[in-house]
Parts: C-alpha cells; sequence; structure tokens
C-alpha cells in the first residue's frame, strides 16, 4: 500500500521509508564491508555513496512524521553514544572522531529549529548545528548537515530536489578520486582534444568520482513505489551499531 507524503513533501517525492530505509542500510553494510576488509575494491565504496543521502533522506522524512522532536533526537542520541565504542573499533577512529549519528542529530535540530522558529531559531539554530559539524570531527561534517538542510527546504518539489542532489553531488565530488572504471569496465571513451566528444566526456567525468556517486541515491528519492516493506524502529537504531559490532568480531576471527 503507498503511503502518504509526509507533510510538506512534494506528491511526486517517494514516501515509501521502508524502502529507502532497507536501501540505506544494505548500501552502509555493503561500504563498511569493503572499508574494513576490501579497500581496494572502489565498487564496494562507490555502491556505499547511496547510504548517507538516503539516511539524510530519512531524517527530513522522520521530522515531518514523528508525533516528538524532542524523543526522535533522544532515540539519535542514544543511538550515536551507543556505536561510538563500536564505531572507534571497527573503522579506526579515536574518541574525538565522532559518527554519523551526531550529523543526523545536528540536521534533526536544524529542522526542529527552523520549524519553531523562536527567537530567530529558524536562522540561528541551522547556522549553530553547521558551526558545532564544522569545530567537531564527525563523519561527513558540516557538509552532511548543510545536505540535511538543503533537502528539508527543497522537500516541497521533486525538481528542486533533484536540481539540489545534482548541485550538491558535483561540489562534494570535485574533492574526491575519479572512478575510471566499475566491475573491469571503462566508464568513459578515451577522446583527444580535438574529439566532438570532448565536451561531453568532460562533463560526464565531473559525475564519475568517488562522493559525485552519491547521485545514484537520487532515484530512490524521486521515483515513487509502494513496496510494502516495514522496517521496526527499533532495527533501524540497532543496525548501525550492531553490524559495526559484527564486522569489528569478524575482524578479530581474521
Amino acid at each position: 500500500m503507498e503511503q502518504t507524503a509526509p507533510r510538506g513533501f512534494s506528491e511526486g517525492l517517494n514516501a515509501d521509508s521502508g524502502l529507502i530505509k532497507t536501501v540505506a542500510m544494505v548500501t552502509m553494510v555493503i561500504d563498511h564491508v569493503g572499508a574494513i576488509f576490501f579497500p581496494g575494491v572502489t565498487e564496494l565504496r562507490v555502491i556505499g555513496r547511496i547510504a548517507f543521502p538516503l539516511f539524510c533522506f530519512g531524517i527530513v522524512t522522520g521530522s515531518q512524521r514523528t508525533a516528538s522532536m524532542p524523543k526522535y533526537a533522544l532515540r539519535l542520541l542514544l543511538g550515536g553514544l551507543a556505536a561510538q565504542p563500536f564505531y572507534m573499533l571497527a573503522l579506526n577512529h579515536t574518541a574525538m572522531q565522532w559518527n554519523v549519528m551526531a550529523t543526523l542529530l545536528l540536521g534533526l535540530l536544524s529542522i526542529w529549529g527552523m520549524e519553531k522558529d523562536r527567537y530567530g531559531s529558524r536562522v540561528w539554530a541551522p547556522l549553530l548545528c553547521l558551526a558545532a559539524a564544522a569545530l567537531q570531527q564527525m563523519d561527513y561534517g558540516w557538509r552532511g548537515v548543510l545536505l540535511i538542510i538543503l533537502m528539508y527546504l527543497a522537500r516541497g518539489s521533486r525538481g528542486g530536489l533533484s536540481a539540489l542532489m545534482v548541485a550538491f553531488c558535483l561540489y562534494w565530488g570535485s574533492g574526491s578520486g575519479e572512478i575510471r572504471q566499475l566491475f573491469g569496465l571503462p566508464l568513459l571513451p578515451e577522446t583527444d582534444a580535438l574529439s566532438p566528444l570532448r565536451p561531453l566526456v568532460s562533463l560526464l567525468s565531473s559525475f564519475l568520482r568517488l562522493q559525485g556517486l552519491a547521485l545514484l541515491s537520487l532515484p530512490f528519492m524521486i521515483v515513487k513505489t509502494s513496496s510494502g516493506i516495514r522496517v521496526p524502529k527499533w532495527l533501524g537504531y540497532a543496525m548501525y551499531p550492531g553490524h559495526l559490532l559484527l564486522l569489528w568480531l569478524i575482524r578479530l576471527a581474521l
């Protein structure tokens, strides 16, 4: 059964939260398996780029569906605290490098401040959250918080969200390595300076960078589906620390 769009969302956006959560969790696990066990396998990291934008989209969706913003924020905080030891052990981080739940929490707090709009919180809340993410090292940092804020602002238009993702992924990808081939197949033809295909190849190469391929997440947000998948709330929060613990134990065993 197709779900109704959350408050303030365009009817053209995908409201199938069960499918989006499932894809986000599966691609996250694939990304971390690649990072821990197969760091040289680019394909696993590319697949993993799908996860974070979908989690951001889930925060925006959840903020419009939750009955209690304080409880939602508290669940993210507790989930982040529970995950931090396993984040450090599995991915070789320190206590001063916070996991992605901190980024998602700051994104949610930004939305909360914008919606409440008390004493100018529509302005200072997102700025404060961005500053906190810039000052404290965490997964995806201030760019991740900014993506959540921009997704929230663009939620009323499928075209707006699509344009946002294209622009953001071009910017995001500019600082990451170029992906020349996947699964042994070249992604772009070789061209010389005088080839009529040169401008097109140059344009495509702008997207074919590791972080830029986060754009692969966009179809899950703008193509409406009705999978009927139901993800228990507890699983959504337990999956992050749980899979990190499992991967750490497997690494110890190996």
